[in-house]
């Protein structure tokens, strides 16, 4: 349980898109320990619409993002990465704490500018990974990374955003085409792997239909892992799956629901790391090793 500190942490958001109205804004709104303290957005008219449904200020041009940062402890990002990189290295800079959306950055090199200034200031930071915070899928994290024997893992996260017919707003996203699966659910699905099997120690990576990557990873645990990516796929292929095989059997991820409710817990995370000092598991250093794997696996998939 989050102790509530006895002044609000005021939180800006950076963004205005449709994950922005979807999940940070009415989490944020909601937080009893926050205030939402403005909307940052380069759409004029998204910032003043999202932020007038939730009671705050709109900020929508180059200075706006500096006011933004005078008037907020902690920043919340909902924009792609490679806009969220540099934004969140100024705003860590002039020492606000981080909640980053993921992947921090899809360069290496922008991701650790982020991590560097987050260091040099102090400031505490979460990735939000959604299976990291989300209700029914934490805990089981936590669960099996106190198992020992684990043998092999098998994770599939495969969706049709691209296919003819979709209608999720998310195929919008410019990045997410370019980018594809590898970058967008791949830290979604090492964000579970990672904690549970060890950190990655060899990957391998190859090219699929559309945007699919395939990967096999070895782990400090002496555990391996294959994973499938995918945003392309057909709307009859589509499926997630973890799965653990190990001396004490088998085990699936449980589904999950409520991303706003995950978010919430995020905020919680990022609340108890600006109380304590300690950082969380989950923050921007974890979230330059993804980048890091990501960039890895990018580069190995094109050869």
């Amino acid at each position: 349980m989050t102790t509530l500190p006895a002044t609000p942490l005021r939180i800006g958001l950076v963004g205005a898109g449709p994950w922005a109205r979807n999940t940070p804004a009415p989490a944020l709104a909601a937080h009893p320990g926050v205030v939402l303290s403005g909307v940052w957005g380069r759409r004029p008219e998204a910032a003043n619409a999202l932020a007038t449904a939730h009671g705050t200020t709109a900020y929508t041009d180059e200075a706006g993002i500096d006011e933004l940062f005078a008037v907020s402890d902690a920043i919340a990002f909902a924009v792609p990465p490679d806009v969220q990189a540099p934004l969140a290295a100024r705003a860590a800079a002039t020492g606000r704490h981080l909640l980053l959306d993921k992947p921090v950055a899809t360069t290496v090199a922008a991701a650790r500018e982020v991590a560097r200034a987050a260091e040099q200031t102090g400031a505490a930071s979460i990735v939000f990974c959604t299976l990291r915070f989300a209700a029914e899928t934490s805990d089981w994290i936590t669960e099996q990374a106190a198992v020992d024997g684990w043998f092999t893992a098998r994770a599939e996260w495969i969706g049709a955003l691209f296919a003819p017919g979709a209608t999720s707003e998310y195929a919008a996203s410019p990045w997410r085409r370019e980018k594809g699966g590898l970058w967008d659910v791949g830290p979604h699905v090492l964000s579970v792997l990672i904690p549970v099997l060890g950190d990655v120690t060899r990957l391998t990576a190859a090219r699929g239909p559309s945007d699919t990557t395939h990967l096999i990873l070895r782990h400090t645990s002496g555990a391996s892992s294959t994973v499938t990516l995918a945003l392309g796929a057909p709307v009859g292929a589509v499926g997630t799956e973890i799965e653990l095989r190990g001396e004490q059997g088998t085990v699936a991820l449980p589904r999950w629901s409520d991303p706003v409710g995950s978010f919430r817990a995020a905020v919680d995370a990022l609340i108890d790391s600006v109380r304590t000092g300690e950082p969380h598991p989950c923050d921007v250093r974890f979230g330059v090793r993804l980048t890091e794997l990501l960039a890895e696996a990018e580069e190995r998939a094109g050869e």
